[in-house]
């Protein structure tokens, strides 16, 4: 993939940073502009992950220095003319939910400006909610060692190998591992998140002393979480190239698979470097482009 850079926000006559200099990251002394300046340094990458899919938020004001909290509804302060996707709900008070499409970079601007640190993104696109384009398994460390995640990681790349799928692996900008299998859209929303409950199932079994399926955190002692409802309709993943609101601004960085070792500190991937990161081959350049059906996995994993 070639990156264009794209315009700066002070060149973008469409947007404008509120108190530019109000400091999100003190120990580092990155402040919201840094943030504004990387998503709009970083979307040509990050734009394929974001177009068309269905946002949550979660706003951070003060970065570092304050609480955050989540939205879903589309909050004021935005440019009118922000995509929205109406989603009614049967099973909730709120009959519906009006959320930001992602794929604008006027919109990723206003929303970084508005505290959105991080990007939370459905499988599903907008025009298709309940038809996502990938499996998303997530390796969560009970220990909060990235090490554990990391081999964790390459245990569940070994068994997505064994299905005949191709994945691809990224930070999560905190203490996991985020593995994704890119997929042609066509099965439900609730037959993808199937199929990855069976596939964590079977890597756990083959690993019951560092690997747990528990969705209970006291039931983990201390072993790695594999977390299959990432794939549940309505539930979020961080994009790639998502910032978090975490120690020194780490970014959510896709890996070469020969890159995910235990020694990989994630930390090391943050807003006031990503430019190095990205001067090389992009590891997911090739991520819709090997977009697959799950029928040979599902049968291959009938006779695990």
């Amino acid at each position: 993939m070639k990156v264009r850079p794209a315009k700066p926000p002070s060149s973008n006559p469409q947007f404008k940073v509120s108190n530019p200099d109000k400091v999100f990251w003190p120990e580092d002394g990155y402040t919201k502009l840094d943030l504004v300046q990387y998503y709009a340094s970083v979307f040509p990458l990050l734009q394929p992950y974001v177009e068309d899919r269905i946002l949550t938020l979660e706003r951070c004001p003060d970065g570092m220095l304050g609480n955050c909290f989540y939205q879903k509804e589309k909050p004021f302060g935005l440019p009118p003319d922000t995509p929205t996707v109406r989603i009614d709900h049967s099973d909730s008070k709120r009959k519906a939910t009006n959320y930001v499409v992602g794929g604008s970079l006027v919109t990723q601007l206003a929303l970084a400006n508005l505290g959105c640190i991080p990007i939370h993104v459905m499988g599903g696109r907008a025009r298709a909610p309940r038809k996502p384009d990938w499996v998303c398994f997530d390796c969560d460390p009970e220990s909060g060692k990235f090490s554990d995640a990391a081999r964790a990681g390459l245990w569940v790349h070994e068994v997505l190998d064994a299905l005949k799928l191709v994945s691809f692996a990224k930070t999560s900008g905190s203490r996991g591992l985020h593995v994704f299998v890119p997929i042609r859209t066509g099965p439900d929303v609730s037959e993808v998140l199937e199929f990855a409950q069976k596939v964590v199932r079977v890597i756990a079994a083959a690993h019951p002393k560092e690997l747990t399926v528990e969705h209970v955190i006291a039931a983990r002692r201390g072993r790695v979480y594999l977390d299959p409802f990432r794939n549940g309709f309505g539930q979020t993943v961080v994009a790639p190239y998502s910032v978090r609101r975490r120690p020194h601004a780490p970014v959510s960085t896709p890996l070469h698979w020969r890159e995910v070792k235990p020694a990989l500190d994630p930390a090391s991937f943050n807003i006031g470097n990503f430019g190095r990161r990205m001067k090389p081959a992009d590891p997911w350049a090739d991520f819709f482009d090997s977009r697959q059906s799950l029928k040979t996995a599902q049968r291959l994993l009938q006779k695990m």
